[in-house]
């Protein structure tokens, strides 16, 4: 995340929102021990008593952090498994469109609350509550396509592990040879194949949500 990006113009009073925005971005890039309210409030280049019209201490704040993060992240993943869809195929590229574009999955903030994990048992605690959300959202999914609970289970782990080890692998696949992959991870997930339609649909909302970002 940009900080400059998120900085209040001038004399313009910060909101709440501006405090998370510039929370999360310190969180992103440079971990929990960062986020301080007063390197916040420099970066804001406010007071530091505006922070406590929003927030009653530092605690507060993360907390809600944490919420922001769940809220969005597995959020965004729920939402797109519930999607309404023909067959299992329509379905898991659904999911993949959770993925894409400036308002998807944020694996960045992901990764840094995950760091953040290793420090506290209690954040590991809210990091494994959604993990099992997110899994549970997924398998679901592929139950509604007839799977047995064990095989949806099983196809939901897969899924669901291989798109968060793509995002620690940073591999910075070129779009269109990540778009080439598609029906053969639909193929491998699912054990059906995508029609033409279903992934031509696919490969068009992809190249309006993006601009050579890979998906």
């Amino acid at each position: 995340m940009d900080i400059a990006a998120i900085r209040p113009a001038g004399n313009v009073k910060v909101t709440r929102d501006d405090w998370l925005n510039a929370a999360m971005a310190v969180l992103v890039d440079a971990g929990v021990e960062q986020v301080k309210i007063l390197t916040l409030s420099e970066r804001l280049a406010v007071s530091r008593s505006s922070f406590y019209w929003y927030f009653e201490d530092r605690q507060h704040l993360l907390n809600d952090l944490l919420q922001v993060w769940n809220t969005s992240n597995t959020g965004v993943i729920q939402d797109h498994c519930a999607q309404p869809s023909a067959t299992i195929a329509e379905a898991v590229l659904n999911l993949f469109r959770c993925f894409v574009g400036a308002e998807a999955f944020d694996h960045r903030l992901d990764f840094a609350v995950r760091e953040w994990a290793r420090r506290s048992a209690s954040v590991r605690q809210v990091v494994d509550r959604a993990d099992a959300a997110r899994l549970s959202a997924i398998a679901a999914m592929f139950a509604r396509h007839g799977y047995d609970p064990a095989e949806a289970e099983s196809r939901a782990r897969i899924l669901y592990y291989m798109q968060i080890g793509y995002f620690a692998m940073e591999l910075n696949e070129p779009l269109d040879e990540r778009l080439g992959r598609v029906a053969g991870y639909v193929a491998g997930f699912t054990g059906v194949s995508a029609t033409p339609a279903e992934l031509a649909a696919f490969i068009a909302h992809v190249r309006s949500s993006t601009q050579g970002d890979t998906p």
